[in-house]
């Protein structure tokens, strides 16, 4: 890979992964306190939208940082990640 210069949207990623651990750490303290499986449901649910929020932030993100290089010139290598990083979609 390439690239590692800051991307627009980290600040937002990693706001949504906190919330996704906060989430958890719920998850886990309920579960522990033997709250019933329908709350447990309802936080797990919180931590996958979280999670796959985060994803597709980091991802779009990530392509139209790489489209932006390969359209200023540095293509061959931003291609080869644009292609390795859709594999996640």
């Amino acid at each position: 890979m390439t690239d590692h210069a800051p991307h627009h949207h980290h600040d937002d990623i990693l706001k949504r992964l906190r919330r996704a651990e906060g989430h958890l750490r719920d998850v886990i303290a309920m579960r522990d306190e033997g709250r019933p499986c329908v709350l447990l449901a309802q936080q797990l649910h919180a931590v996958e939208r979280a999670i796959s929020e985060a994803k597709r932030v980091l991802i779009r993100d990530h392509i139209d940082h790489c489209l932006d290089s390969a359209v200023a010139g540095d293509g061959q290598d931003h291609l080869a990640e644009f292609k390795e990083i859709t594999r996640y979609l």
